[in-house]
């Protein structure tokens, strides 16, 4: 496997280093930026551990850790799209698991200028353009989104904010 073939196995470039999407290790798993980003700052924690189909599967200290890290993404990319976009309204949370066999977690941040007939819609009804063609890639266009949502990891710490 080569380095450009990093989409088949991304758990394993993100512990080679390869995975260009990686923004940062967190303690249970890697935080990357999406692949599709008709809504900006779409985020992805991927486990470490490509073994683990679900969150079950985990101890539950690792469980609970590896909620912690996605409660900790979730609130770098609320904060970041927040600091970017005026418009920015919220973020899902959902680990669905019906595509990709291993434990994942999708973070989506939600719009105000999304169209009517979908701000209100899981984002799997978005039409396949947003999914597919090359408009919505990630691309250069989206390193200052990219190093926002580190930044905001890096305040958050391992153990989240301080009081």
């Amino acid at each position: 496997m080569t380095e450009s073939d990093w989409r088949l196995d991304r758990i394993g470039s993100a512990h080679r280093g390869v995975n260009p999407t990686v923004l940062r290790r967190l303690d249970t798993g890697f935080a990357v930026i999406g692949d599709r980003q008709f809504l900006p700052g779409y985020s992805v924690l991927l486990t470490d551990d490509p073994a683990v189909t679900r969150l079950s599967d985990l101890p539950r200290p690792r469980r609970t850790a590896y909620l912690a890290d996605l409660e900790r993404l979730a609130e770098a990319v609320e904060r970041a799209c927040a600091r970017l976009d005026p418009a920015f309204r919220r973020v899902n949370i959902e680990i669905l698991g019906n595509t990709d066999p291993y434990l994942h977690a999708h973070i989506w941040p939600r719009y105000d200028w999304e169209p009517d007939d979908r701000v209100r819609l899981p984002v799997w009804l978005y039409e396949r353009e947003c999914w597919r063609g090359e408009r919505h890639a990630l691309a250069p266009r989206h390193d200052a989104l990219r190093a926002a949502i580190g930044e905001e990891l890096d305040r958050l710490g391992p153990a989240g904010p301080t009081a």
